[in-house]
């Protein structure tokens, strides 16, 4: 495998490529709660001012404008901080946009961990398990910039509620031009039939450098890409954990509700038994520092990833002995 080549924050690419749809279509609007800069749409503003609402910080207000926008007949993308957007705005996303069924696109921009030191009250860990609770809401993670492009040209014309779930790094390219992407179906970045890394946003790439670490150690890994948690891929996830001997999920999220969740009820649920691990922020007081500092103290690392893999193939190995 080539080594990956170096992006774009993926808000930036959110922000360029909801530009240029909004420049071709009037009805296009963005949201924000003070949010212009933090989510890198200056630009937007200043190219198509007419387009743009702000609220201020105020989040409820915000996905209350949304949904009466998106009733309207507006393409309305609401755009805060993902750990303020789905929690101070919480209920008025069940009521006004779920339950009302607006199709309304919740940009949940700085996700997970991406304000490291700022600690845990900018730390958005709980936001995919409250919004799984909620029925009528689609919830989509991109892994890179290719998976962000397509992921808004999808939202743009997706008639049901949809979370679109950011961070703030550079991310490098993992998908080759060209690469189907569709919602709802998760996309295999590397074929392997021992270990089955299955991620969900920023933490892809990670798992793909696992898969290198791996591949030299000589255990062959496959990596999914699961960029979307609603609609799920249970036929690409069954399929995959059939074929292996062990399954590490991995997500910025608490180990409770997330990716690791939703992977682990379903292979109950269908008697598919590999060994599972549940890669995460465990349940306690979130370790501070910055994102890679977080990363490394939870294993979310090539290395860590890497080693539990491995722990978990030997357990598999000597069950079966």
């Amino acid at each position: 495998m080539q080594p990956l080549q170096p992006g774009s924050p993926n808000q930036q690419v959110f922000s360029d490529t909801l530009l240029e749809l909004a420049q071709r279509d009037r009805n296009v609007l963005v949201v924000t709660s003070d949010s212009r800069g933090s989510g890198r749409l200056v630009a937007f503003g200043k190219q198509l001012p007419a387009q743009v609402v702000e609220v201020g910080i105020a989040e409820q207000n915000l996905v209350g404008v949304a949904a009466g926008l998106a009733s309207a007949g507006k393409r309305v993308f609401a755009v805060s901080p993902a750990c303020f957007l789905t929690a101070r705005g919480l209920e008025q996303i069940k009521n006004d946009v779920a339950y009302s069924d607006q199709p309304v696109k919740l940009v949940g921009i700085s996700a997970g961990v991406s304000y490291g030191a700022l600690g845990t009250t900018h730390h958005s860990l709980h936001d995919l398990a409250v919004l799984q609770a909620f029925n009528n809401i689609d919830i989509v993670i991109p892994a890179d910039n290719f998976e962000t492009r397509a992921a808004v040209e999808a939202a743009i014309d997706h008639p049901r509620p949809l979370y679109l779930r950011l961070g703030k790094k550079a991310m490098h390219h993992l998908h080759a031009p060209g690469t189907p992407f569709t919602i709802g179906k998760a996309i295999r970045v590397r074929r392997g039939d021992e270990v089955a890394l299955m991620a969900t946003g920023e933490t892809v790439e990670i798992a793909v450098q696992s898969a290198e670490l791996l591949a030299a150690r000589g255990v062959s890994a496959d990596v999914l890409s699961i960029h979307s948690l609603r609609p799920f891929d249970e036929t690409e996830v069954l399929e995959t954990a059939r074929r292996v001997q062990a399954v590490v999920t991995v997500e910025e999220h608490s180990v409770h509700g997330g990716l690791g969740s939703r992977v682990a009820t379903l292979l109950m649920q269908a008697g598919v038994t590999p060994a599972l691990r549940i890669v995460g922020i465990p349940d306690e007081y979130t370790y501070t520092g910055s994102q890679q500092e977080i990363f490394a103290h939870y294993g979310i690392t090539p290395d860590g990833l890497a080693t539990t893999a491995e722990v978990l193939l030997e357990g598999r190995r000597v069950l079966t002995r």
